[in-house]
C-alpha cells in the first residue's frame, strides 16, 4: 500500500465543499473503512483524522 506523508497542523481550510459528515472507522476484514452514500461512488475524498 502507498503511503502518503502528512504534516500536523490545527487547521485546515477547504473550498468547494460539496457535502460534511462525520462517520466511525469500522473494522473491515484486515483494514478498516468508513461508509459514506452511494453519490459519493468514484468522487475523490478526504478523511481527517482527528486527535481526541
Amino acid at each position: 500500500m502507498r503511503r502518503i506523508k502528512t504534516e500536523l497542523s490545527n487547521e485546515i481550510t477547504v473550498k468547494n465543499i460539496q457535502a460534511y459528515f462525520e462517520k466511525t472507522v469500522t473494522k473491515f476484514g484486515n483494514g478498516a473503512k468508513v461508509d459514506t452514500q452511494k453519490e459519493y461512488i468514484g468522487k475523490k475524498v478526504i478523511v481527517l483524522v482527528i486527535k481526541e
